[in-house]
């Protein structure tokens, strides 16, 4: 029952607001599940969010965004641990959810290989675990690192040696092994955890994924050894010497090692015996004494798999065949309206907590007003056009281990006086008018800088790692300073150590302190102010003419900070003051413009000073500056408008100007193109490229120091054609600029 309009339905501008909104989601996801170990939506709700994102990139493929979820795996690594670059990335699998669309994998692949006879594949259950990579030289374990963003992990080795079935030496191995696999706990084992835990009034976990992935990632390994982890190796990294000819026989050179392997892995000649391993490994599921969420295929033939390669995430020669959801129905008390960090206003459903599929549940996303008066963003009924009301007796379902999705409702126990959801027009937080744009599914508040949670949650993303990257200045301190007044811009950071030497930081009530953002009770609160103005208990008069006697006193005597921490902090920010350019660009917080367009703006302009001055002169949207905003590859109408919407006159351009007058900003380093014939170069390309992909043309026309642009226009300098090139060849034609093909191009690549 899906509640967004057909895809086949979206215009152009839809698709591109609801590429966004995708983009957001999924990257959000991303961070819970892989960074911080505390996954907010279900695995079915991923699923569904990626699934989408595919579709619309499929039919309106120049609308793909640079921050694409299809481009990215995993979420980067945590800051606490040491950073591992993988010599082999960690890619994820492609996910399927019907046995049509396994058949379609196995047709695609032997439409690629050129053959009729089945492709044999290996079959094996896909734990529900931490992936971690092992690297052994010598025979040594030398690093563990986890996934991370796929491209760098973090490095747990000393916690992975506590795992009794992670061997610290192997004999016989090659010189050079990376060993993949998950790190997992067993049903018993978790049950005991929590018990435990339970028992000494710690900390208990809701599945045992968060408990396998929050153990291994301790700062303490001692932690780790205490905790009764498990590891299933399933794959490879890098290699000095080959395990096999095929992914049977490697897998049984890892056991051969001391490797322990599924049991439950198979080979299959063909669609049909995968479809009833899958089957008969489903009906296991329960009994497996692990979790499991679905079933994985592999090419067996690693020479085939060598042929099929990968696409930029994921490999052709692999596909996760996923178990369907699960089910429970329970009460919604109340539906609660959080104002995200581009207004968004998004509804959340709190449930009578209840167990599915073996989790305590007490939270679901409604996603939007449409939804909830069970429409489509279109207009068309969905769930048979029942609406949500509070006090409904909902269905709610999940297929991994977090905050499920409502799907239906039931009538007949409705309550008499539930009334229909009136859905807020104005912000919950600032009271200012909230609207929905024309394409929008999504209602924004429109306060920008005056609505205390877009405010603090766009001073958060300033300071967040891919940003600013303060040490010492994190989500939790910004919420502190904000609440004191001290921060209300991000140009206040910058000011801070004078304003704190010259006694001028403002302050706010004092009752108002008593919003501790970090503390769990009123009475919590309480205590820690009146510690920190040396009170042995909290009296609202006396913390009040204590606390207004420091208005004029230094950060190292308010709040808990001291001489030492302060100047900490001082110093962390006055080494921020010097930046690249496409962090400054990211930090911002402009709508549409995430990393990697930021990274993308930052090569094309170089500098500020040109960045500015083109945003500014395209603000008008036509004319030479807006075009060859448009012209970078990767940058579409909805994004450029919104770039340009914030250079526009007015507060938000205003805070701009008093954050860079704060800066200095590093231009981008220009590649090194000593003697490439494609350095300064504007390079477009059209039609289809036989012997690489689009992405991998692209990429090594930058790294030779050429501009990517996505059309053509008289800056051109060459225009790389493949079969069924069209208006870009004929642009290319009319204004006089060199066309070649893709055999010419790799000539002059070097790649012929």
């Amino acid at each position: 029952m899906a509640r967004e309009k057909d895809v086949r339905e979206l215009t152009e501008a839809e698709a591109a607001v609801e590429l966004e909104r995708l983009a957001r989601e999924i990257a959000e996801a991303n961070r819970a599940y892989h960074a911080e170990d505390a996954p907010r939506i279900s695995d079915a709700e991923y699923d569904a969010l990626k699934l989408r994102n595919a579709a619309i990139e499929a039919r309106f493929p120049q609308l793909k965004r640079p921050d694409s979820p299809s481009e990215q795996v995993g979420a980067a690594p945590a800051e606490a641990f040491a950073k591992v670059p993988h010599a082999v990335r960690m890619l994820s699998l492609e996910n399927a959810f019907s046995e049509e669309e396994i058949a379609e994998f196995d047709r695609a692949i032997r439409r690629f290989l050129g053959r009729s006879e089945p492709v044999a594949c290996t079959a094996e259950p896909k734990i529900d675990g931490l992936s971690l990579s092992l690297r052994y030289e010598a025979g040594r374990l030398v690093t563990a690192a986890t996934r991370g963003d796929g491209a760098v992990g973090e490095n747990v080795t000393a916690n992975a040696l506590t795992i009794p079935e992670i061997p610290p030496r192997l004999e016989g191995a090659p010189e050079l092994l990376e060993v993949r696999g998950e790190v997992y706990m067993s049903h018993a084992d978790f049950a005991a955890l929590n018990a435990r835990a339970r028992a000494e009034g710690g900390r208990t976990f809701a599945n045992p994924r968060n408990a396998a992935a929050g153990s291994l990632r301790q700062l303490d390994p001692e932690i780790t050894r205490s905790r009764p982890l498990r590891f299933f190796a399933y794959g490879w990294g890098a290699l000095s010497a080959p395990l096999g000819a095929t992914q049977i026989e490697a897998l049984g050179r890892l056991a051969g090692l001391g490797f322990r392997t599924n049991p439950l892995t198979r080979l299959c000649q063909g669609v049909e015996e995968m479809l009833a391993h899958y089957r008969a490994i489903e009906q296991q599921r329960a009994t497996l004494g692990y979790d499991i969420d679905g079933v994985v295929y592999k090419v067996n033939d690693l020479a085939l798999q060598a042929r099929l390669g990968f696409r930029s995430t994921t490999p052709r020669w692999a596909i996760a065949h996923k178990f369907p959801a699960q089910t429970a129905w329970t009460r919604l008390e109340r539906i609660e309206i959080q104002v995200g960090r581009t207004g968004a206003l998004s509804p959340v459903a709190r449930l009578t907590p209840v167990t599915v599929g073996g989790v305590v549940v007490s939270n679901a996303t409604l996603h939007n007003e449409d939804y909830i008066a069970g429409r489509s963003a279109s207009g068309e009924p969905i769930r048979g056009g029942r609406d949500i009301r509070e006090g409904d007796w909902v269905q709610v379902y999940r297929a991994g281990d977090v905050i499920p999705k409502v799907a239906d409702v039931d009538l007949s126990r409705r309550p008499p006086d539930a009334r229909p959801y009136a859905f807020p027009t104005r912000c919950p937080e600032c009271g200012s008018e909230a609207v929905r744009e024309e394409g929008d599914a999504v209602r924004r508040c429109t306060g920008g800088l005056v609505c205390p949670a877009q405010v603090v949650e766009k001073l958060k993303h300033f300071v967040s790692r891919p940003a600013f990257d303060i040490e010492g200045l994190g989500a939790r301190q910004i919420e502190l300073f904000h609440l004191l007044g001290w921060i209300r811009e991000p140009a206040d950071i910058f000011t801070l150590a004078a304003r704190d030497a010259a006694g001028e930081k403002a302050l706010v009530p004092p009752e108002r302190l008593l919003e501790l953002p970090d503390a769990e009770s009123r009475a919590e609160a309480e205590a820690r102010l009146a510690a920190a103005v040396g009170l042995e208990r909290f009296d609202p008069a006396a913390f009040a003419e204590r606390y207004r006697a420091r208005s004029r006193t230094r950060l190292a005597e308010q709040l808990g900070y001291g001489e030492r921490s302060a100047g900490n902090l001082f110093a962390a920010i006055e080494a921020r003051r010097r930046i690249p350019l496409n962090r400054v660009i990211f930090a911002l917080g402009i709508r549409h413009i995430g990393e990697s367009a930021s990274n993308l703006l930052a090569r094309h302009y170089g500098t500020w000073q040109a960045f500015e001055a083109a945003v500014t002169a395209a603000g008008g949207r036509e004319g030479p500056a807006w075009e060859e905003l448009l012209a970078i590859d990767g940058m579409g109408e909805v994004m450029a408008a919104s770039l340009v919407s914030a250079f526009r006159p007015g507060p938000e351009r205003e805070a701009i100007g008093r954050l860079v007058r704060q800066l200095v900003i590093e231009p981008v380093a220009p590649a090194r193109t000593e003697g490439s014939p494609l350095a300064g170069k504007t390079v477009v390309f059209t039609g289809t490229l036989e012997r690489m992909t689009r992405a991998e043309a692209k990429a090594r026309a930058e790294a030779l120091g050429a501009k990517v642009a996505g059309s053509v226009s008289a800056k051109t300098d060459l225009v790389v054609a493949g079969p069924g090139a069209g208006s870009k060849a004929r642009d290319a034609e009319r204004l006089g600029v060199e066309i070649i093909d893709e055999d010419a191009w790799l000539r002059l690549i070097g790649e012929a």
